[in-house]
């Protein structure tokens, strides 16, 4: 058995959690021993593709008609891609109609949670789906002292400043107008935002959230993975206010590093992630406020513990040890 991880336009998709989610791909396949390739042109028996561009979906069809088989990984929908782009909402009902086109090519579709999956089984989608965690390489991230000591030196961070971090792309899915609104509510607080997106492309609301000038608010851009993790390691909170995910693995590698972690209270999570136990969550901003501090002095019980039992699940290893069961599968079909 050998894998073709379609990787055409990677490059377009490397910063954003479809790139993050390839780049585990790999490791779990290393980590089980399953052969694979990234280059088209060897030969293989199945091809695993992660986007929704029109050569990817070329690609479904020229190998169902070499006889391979096809795992479409449906990290998408329409309702994650509403509310991201300027015009998303106008296009989404358009783009829902070119996902299933996409994801119905395949023989088998793969998305990350069972949220994701009963949203997908709405849309009538004729092929089989699984739901596999996108998962976390638990070995890199990792909380150290030197990581934490890197992030408070280059920021110029003192000891006792408390920092609030989120990670995604400048969207208005991802709660950031909402993250500027607690960062002006709490001027105790140092609040970074990470990641980075065109401000052309953006709604009027997200781009005047963006150039807002706090003392205490910063957007640092698009960092490496190395200083995420040493973010991660040297703030007090990852905030999370994200209004739709398929599944989110900055998310994971927050809960991997023992952060504490407050999200917004959406569907997604109801399964698997616990208020109180595993992380905590709010609804409102006065509430999200009331947390954080509470959080931030210490008033609230740490959950960082129940929270890294979460992640020991979606471990990379075991998550290729699924895929691998996948693969498999279709090929005695």
């Amino acid at each position: 058995m050998k894998v073709l991880l379609y990787a055409k336009n990677l490059r377009l998709v490397e910063k954003s959690g479809v790139g993050r989610a390839i780049y585990h791909q790999q490791k779990a396949l290393e980590e089980n021993n399953i052969p694979y390739t990234m280059d088209h042109l060897e030969d293989f028996d199945i091809v695993h593709i992660n986007t929704v561009f029109p050569s990817s979906l070329l690609m479904s069809k020229a190998a169902r008609a070499r006889g391979k088989m096809v795992v479409y990984h449906a990290h998408s929908t329409e309702e994650d891609f509403k509310n991201s782009f300027r015009g998303s909402n106008l296009v989404a009902p358009l783009f829902k109609k070119w996902l299933m086109r996409c994801y119905d090519s395949g023989d088998l579709i793969i998305t990350p949670t069972s949220y994701s999956k009963r949203l997908l089984e709405g849309y009538g989608l004729k092929k089989p789906i699984v739901h596999i965690s996108n998962g976390i390489d638990l070995d890199y991230f990792s909380k150290r002292e030197e990581y934490s000591k890197r992030f408070r030196e280059k920021y110029q961070l003192k000891e006792t400043d408390k920092v609030i971090v989120s990670v995604g792309l400048f969207i208005e899915r991802k709660g950031i107008v909402d993250f500027v609104k607690l960062a002006r509510l709490l001027p105790e607080y140092t609040f970074m935002w990470f990641g980075y997106t065109n401000l052309n492309t953006v709604s009027n609301s997200v781009k005047k959230a963006v150039e807002t000038q706090l003392p205490n608010l910063h957007f640092p851009g698009y960092v490496s993975r190395e200083e995420l993790r040493d973010a991660y390691s040297g703030s007090d909170l990852f905030l999370f206010l994200t209004h739709e995910e398929t599944e989110g693995i900055v998310l994971l590698e927050a809960l991997a590093m023992k952060l504490p972690v407050l999200i917004r209270d959406i569907p997604i999570y109801q399964d698997w992630l616990r208020d109180q136990e595993h992380v905590y969550k709010a609804n409102i901003l006065e509430q999200f406020k009331q947390i954080i501090i509470g959080i931030l002095d210490k008033e609230l019980p740490s959950l960082v513990e129940g929270g890294y039992a979460v992640v020991v699940e979606r471990d990379i290893k075991t998550i290729g040890q699924q895929l691998g069961n996948e693969y498999r599968k279709l090929l005695m079909h």
